[in-house]
């Protein structure tokens, strides 16, 4: 089984918000999920966060062999410099 950490869509039309889920890389895009990590929010103003992000278990699940996608791994390398 091929897992990956990627983004779902959710939010209204023009105003996009994204889960950072865990799944089965066959899966659809917004189709069933294994957990939730955490969100991003591309269009946050004022003092929304841009995203929130479980570092530790991103760290666990790709300890055990999930692949992370390009804007994830991006998100991540963000919150783990943000955590420190």
């Amino acid at each position: 089984m091929s897992v990956k950490i990627r983004l779902t869509r959710g939010g209204a039309k023009k105003r996009p918000f994204y889960h950072i889920i865990v799944t089965d890389s066959r899966n659809a895009r917004d189709g069933r999920n294994i957990e939730r990590l955490g969100y991003y929010n591309p269009v946050a103003s004022g003092n929304d966060k841009r995203f929130e992000l479980d570092v530790a278990r991103v760290q666990h699940w790709v300890s055990h062999g999930a692949q992370l996608s390009d804007k994830v791994a991006s998100i991540y390398k963000e919150a783990a410099k943000s955590a420190a």
